[in-house]
């Protein structure tokens, strides 16, 4: 049996501008009251969310990786 790794949901844009992320899909991220997320946009792309403290783990990586010029 294959575990579902994609998946499309709907939400529509309230008054305020703001969105509802469906409770499967916070479920399924581990998305709870409180957590900060990113909005990434492209205009040819559109908008990609992702958690903030994925995203800083990601980057500490990045900046504590050592280059090949490192000694």
């Amino acid at each position: 049996m294959t575990k579902q790794t994609k998946f499309i949901w709907t939400t529509k844009v309230g008054e305020k501008g703001q969105i509802v992320i469906p409770k499967e899909a916070r479920e399924i991220f581990n998305l709870n009251k409180g957590d900060t997320l990113l909005l990434f946009g492209d205009i040819e792309r559109g908008i990609a969310v992702g958690k903030r403290e994925d995203y800083l783990e990601f980057a500490e990586k990045i900046f504590n990786a050592k280059g090949d010029n490192d000694a």
